[in-house]
């Protein structure tokens, strides 16, 4: 089955969540119960990639999926490089909360595919909210090396995952014509 070419807001009566499964139990639980609750509630933006065909029930399944908010993070946390050119007040970060793509899809570059849209939005975003900084917390090993492949760097431990960053300004680079 093919994938659609555009991301859209996770909509529940037109994206079957149920049956999306990357194979991580965590990622599979926040897109089944918890990522449309987290939208309402006006905490997080989830962005699906609906597959091209329809379910019997009449909804699309799912690709992939990112979700994002805004954040912050202290100034302490960065290297001692890129600390001293910030101010000594709480650093604002987007976090990229989420980011799976289902099983099925594995192995097709649908990963990068999800990862560069996610940029890009935050991009957008960061025209008219600046963030200093993309950041993610890395579920294992594996979303360690992913993450690293596409440049972005070790920031610190945090709630026993290796969180990471990539800079605005970097991300930049790759979108600005």
């Amino acid at each position: 089955m093919n994938w659609q070419k555009e991301f859209a807001e996770l909509d529940k009566t037109t994206h079957d969540r149920a049956s999306f499964d990357c194979g991580e139990q965590e990622l599979n639980t926040f897109l089944h119960t918890q990522a449309a609750k987290h939208m309402e509630a006006g905490v997080s933006t989830t962005m699906v990639l609906p597959a091209s065909q329809l379910l019997p029930g009449g909804k699309y399944p799912i690709c992939s999926f990112y979700s994002i908010t805004p954040s912050s993070i202290q100034r302490e946390t960065l290297p001692e490089g890129l600390a001293k050119k910030l101010p000594h007040y709480p650093v604002p970060v987007f976090l990229l909360a989420r980011l799976a793509v289902h099983s099925e899809y594995h192995g097709r570059g649908l990963g990068k595919i999800t990862l560069i849209r996610a940029l890009k939005h935050l991009w957008k975003i960061n025209a008219h909210l600046r963030g200093y900084a993309v950041i993610v917390d890395c579920l294992n090993d594996g979303a360690k090396d992913f993450y690293i492949k596409y440049g972005f760097k070790e920031l610190c431990e945090y709630n026993g995952r290796v969180r990471m960053y990539l800079t605005m300004k970097t991300v930049a680079q790759l979108f600005n014509e």
